[in-house]
């Protein structure tokens, strides 16, 4: 009977090491700005929050943060921080109001650029996207490193929108003299065909802007604007893990290829564009990225997460094994 309590604990401890080495997603988040940013988490409604919520990045940093496979929430950049004379802690961009680095459950005061995630969802897929819905401020690029389906692949917005900004929607400097945001038409001017609301409150009705597609044309793979669904949200099954790296150098995105075409065409017969709008922003801006050149090797990721589960069946089979000869 001893030997039947020890071979069952062997068992369960084998199982637990196996099950929670497959049960977590990680995020490493690279700062490769010339600046320092801060980095800030917002796990969504009913969703508990991560061991961080707020950190600091130098310029070269990295961090490494681990959530459940169930988790959903935001990530987002903050820049320009400093702490008053009382204490408090602020950011002139993507600041979260919490008085300190740890954004406590707060979210971004727009406008900030958006890493937003649904991971184990519908099918069992991880949903993610990077939106500029609430405007932009930072370069952002999500990898997913790992994870299966055409549809896994990296997103971002890696082009200069601060200096492309048209002068309504722009963020400055205390001084002026610097565009350090970009803000959404829907928060400059509030009108529901801006911010899909009221009468244009449904994909039918809200239609792309000639604010939103200075966005697009510049990231094509972001959100621009509330409906932007068919070119903006990204799938990964099989565990997959995620890059978050604020302003990639050319090295991690090298190459036009993999984006060439997949802007979408403006929609002229929007009812929301108007020839006295701010026109699109010249493509000369964009950067685009080919995954296939970036410098992780999925194919060695996902046989480590294979492994894994190998290792957790063989440690079962093993323990039964031992059961049977008792």
């Amino acid at each position: 009977m001893e030997q039947l309590k020890l071979s069952l604990q062997f068992l369960l401890t084998l199982h637990l090491l196996a099950s929670g080495a497959v049960s977590t997603t990680t995020f490493t988040v690279v700062n490769k700005c010339d600046y320092s940013v801060w980095p800030g988490i917002l796990s969504n409604a009913g969703i508990a929050p991560l061991p961080t919520t707020g950190f600091l990045l130098q310029n070269g940093e990295s961090k490494t943060v681990t959530a459940p496979t169930s988790w959903g929430g935001r990530l987002w950049g903050r820049t320009l921080c400093s702490q008053d004379s009382a204490g408090k802690f602020f950011c002139l961009t993507g600041d979260c109001g919490s008085g300190t680095i740890e954004c406590a459950g707060k979210g971004a005061v727009p406008p900030a650029t958006l890493a937003e995630f649904t991971l184990d969802g519908d099918g069992g897929l991880d949903f993610f996207d990077v939106s500029l819905v609430d405007g932009y401020n930072v370069p952002m690029l999500v990898a997913p490193r790992g994870g299966s389906g055409d549809n896994c692949t990296s997103t971002g917005c890696v082009g200069d929108l601060n200096g492309a900004c048209p002068s309504e929607l722009r963020v400055t400097s205390v001084d002026g003299k610097q565009s350090v945001a970009c803000r959404s038409a829907c928060e400059a001017f509030g009108s529901p065909q801006y911010c899909c609301k009221g009468a244009y409150g449904s994909p039918n009705t809200c239609k792309p802007t000639a604010y939103s597609r200075i966005f697009k044309n510049a990231c094509p793979r972001a959100y621009s604007y509330a409906y932007d669904d068919r070119t903006s949200t990204f799938t990964c099954g099989h565990s997959a893990d995620y890059t978050i790296t604020f302003c990639p150098s050319p090295k991690d995105n090298p190459s036009q290829k993999s984006w060439q075409g997949q802007n979408p065409k403006s929609d002229s017969s929007s009812s929301c564009s108007s020839s006295s709008e701010s026109p699109p922003v010249n493509n000369g801006t964009m950067v685009y990225m080919d995954e296939s050149e970036f410098p992780w090797s999925v194919g060695t990721h996902v046989t480590m997460k294979e492994s894994q589960a190998i290792a957790g069946f063989v440690s079962i089979t093993i323990a039964l094994w031992l059961l049977c000869n008792l």
